[in-house]
């Protein structure tokens, strides 16, 4: 796929709001996923509950959206297997969680809020948001899902541009899994103007499995099965990935980080 026939994932959207007097929402992951560990599955199916029993939000499909190949981490494969991973970890395991290509497939770095502005125009300009049970079209709200290291950043002065902190947290808001190691109260405690639009989902059971983790198992020749999906651990098998994880200077992390603050970041 490249952009130039590139087509929006509507296939694990749901096409009828279920209960009319809920807001339809559509939650986006951005991040590495080099690779998609179990845990990037359960923040979804986490989010899902707490949607449920704590909101007024009715959830109707979930994204993963790879960051591109610009984003120079170390670690990071090509957008190529990343993409490929991401559609092999929700193919049998889920069937409303899906994969947008949409950001991969650039060659330069797209800010956060770059693509969360490419699924609100997909999902309500293009699409027409949800239809509703009487037969009308409801808009759709985007939101980002993350983990709390996510948060951490963002509540550090200079990483991010303000004006995009404003428009991801104050236009389209945050569903934030907790994470051990991570103190969430300290990294809000400077995002307070945005926090009505921060929920933070607690982690009922702790599950510390981290990408960077995986590959530094892969380095030592440690096994990874049951720490991601199995079809994954295959695929890295197969095309035998982080066996030698390209020791790439954060500065690439670093720049990418210094473009989000200018031009307008998991």
């Amino acid at each position: 796929m490249t952009l130039a026939n590139y087509k929006f994932p509507t296939d694990r959207l749901r096409k009828v709001l279920k209960d009319d007097s809920k807001t339809p929402l559509v939650l986006v992951s951005c991040g590495s996923f080099s690779p998609p560990t179990n845990l990037h599955l359960r923040m979804f199916e986490q989010a899902s509950d707490y949607c449920e029993f704590q909101t007024q939000y009715e959830l109707i499909g979930g994204f993963f959206s790879p960051v591109g190949d610009a984003y120079k981490k170390a670690g990071l494969v090509s957008a190529q297997h990343r993409i490929n991973m991401t559609n092999i970890a929700v193919r049998e395991s889920s069937d409303w969680i899906g994969v947008d290509a949409w950001e991969p497939l650039h060659k330069e770095y797209l800010p956060t809020v770059k693509v969360l502005d490419h699924f609100d125009y997909e999902l309500n300009d293009v699409l027409g948001g949800i239809e509703t049970q009487t037969g009308e079209k409801k808009r759709i709200h985007v939101a980002l899902l993350a983990g709390a290291d996510l948060i951490q950043t963002m509540s550090t002065p200079g990483l991010w541009a303000h004006e995009d902190l404003d428009r991801i947290l104050g236009h389209y808001g945050a569903f934030i899994l907790e994470r051990s190691g991570t103190d969430i109260d300290d990294a809000l405690a400077s995002l307070q103007q945005w926090r009505d639009n921060i929920r933070v989902i607690q982690q009922l059971i702790q599950n510390d499995v981290s990408s960077t983790k995986i590959r530094l198992f892969r380095k030592r020749g440690m096994s990874i099965r049951y720490l991601i999906p199995d079809k994954v651990v295959d695929y890295i098998y197969e095309h035998d990935l982080y066996m030698d994880d390209e020791k790439k200077s954060d500065k690439g992390k670093e720049k990418a980080v210094e473009n989000s603050a200018s031009a307008g970041a998991s």
